[in-house]
């Protein structure tokens, strides 16, 4: 009679075994897929910090990758030559100081222009005009480094010198031993006081761009000046004012860049001068002159656009001599 109870309560307490041990189960697989949901929402956040990493490795390389330009500053335009070297190219200077060019970026541009008129009696009068100009490029992530900006620029001027209006027997030679690459552009152009030899040298040092315009003139019945005389001392000149803008940023005076030339290694490479940057993109203007007349001068080249304006004035002893000039206006 007890048997059949026993043996029932046993076959009750077997079927009771599976049931456990598939909640068990059940219960083990719930969890696996909690852990596994949690898992798979923290994988993404680590991944974005690892590629917000490497983006931000990315732009510091590229920054790093633009050099400093080599030259931070430029000396004084008018003190670019010496008193010596003013005297030689322009006999009886009306002021031996010269005339400064106006400017908004001191450290980035300037001009300067003498001229005067020696009389040799009966024989006549000897007329000179010398003019320098000097700009500065800095480096920019964005517009490249003070170099490639600078080589730039002197092409462009050297292709307005070119296209000048009037200018006969123009010719274009390249010189050498002035700064890391020079171009002489020679060329006579008349006018009613006679005929102006005219010799400008564009040559560029490192991110700085030089050039020297020089003309002269035989008037009154005196002989014209020698014009192979006259390029050979703008081409001396120009040297004078890489000597001059190397000098200003030497070790003694707190430059920034290095001995050699072209850009020096660096960081960033961020331009010095914000207005540069957005005169970069909007155009430059430029105050060189070859006829001495005194521009206003604001820096910001890249998309430089040159053009060549010209001087009628009738009074070559004036400020304003008779020869041609050029205005550059447009990174």
């Amino acid at each position: 009679m007890h048997r059949p109870v026993q043996r029932l309560s046993r076959i009750l307490a077997c079927a009771a075994v599976p049931v456990i041990f598939v909640a068990a189960g059940c219960s083990s697989d719930s969890d696996d897929s909690a852990s596994a949901a949690q898992s798979g929402k923290q994988s993404p956040s680590a991944s974005g910090g690892a590629s917000s990493d490497a983006g931000s490795g990315k732009a510091t390389v590229k920054e790093e990758q633009t050099p400093k330009a080599k030259f931070a500053k430029l000396p004084e335009a008018c003190k670019a030559l010496s008193e010596k070297t003013v005297e030689d190219l322009v006999p009886a200077a009306k002021d031996k100081s010269g005339t400064a060019g106006t400017s908004d970026e001191a450290s980035t541009r300037g001009t300067c222009s003498w001229n005067g008129l020696k009389s040799n009696g009966v024989d006549g009068s000897q007329y000179r005009w010398l003019s320098v100009s000097l700009v500065r490029f800095d480096s920019d992530p964005t517009l490249g480094t003070g170099d490639k900006r600078a080589a730039s620029y002197q092409e462009k001027q050297l292709r307005s010198t070119q296209a000048t209006e009037g200018a006969t027997g123009l010719k274009t030679a390249s010189v050498a031993g002035v700064g890391d690459s020079a171009s002489a552009v020679r060329y006579d152009l008349k006018k009613k006081e006679g005929s102006f030899k005219q010799q400008t040298v564009l040559a560029r040092t490192a991110n700085a761009v030089i050039t020297v315009d020089y003309n002269g003139a035989g008037l009154a019945g005196d002989k014209a000046p020698d014009a192979d005389k006259l390029l050979k001392d703008a081409e001396n000149a120009a040297k004078e004012v890489a000597a001059s803008i190397a000098a200003a940023n030497s070790s003694g005076s707190g430059a920034t860049g290095s001995t050699g030339s072209g850009d020096s290694s660096g960081k960033g490479g961020a331009s010095a001068s914000p207005s540069q940057k957005s005169d970069d993109k909007s155009g430059d203007k430029s105050g060189d002159s070859k006829a001495g007349s005194d521009d206003k001068a604001s820096e910001k080249p890249s998309d430089e656009k040159s053009s060549d304006s010209k001087s009628s004035d009738s009074k070559p002893d004036e400020d304003k001599p008779s020869a041609s000039a050029s205005a550059t206006s447009a990174e």
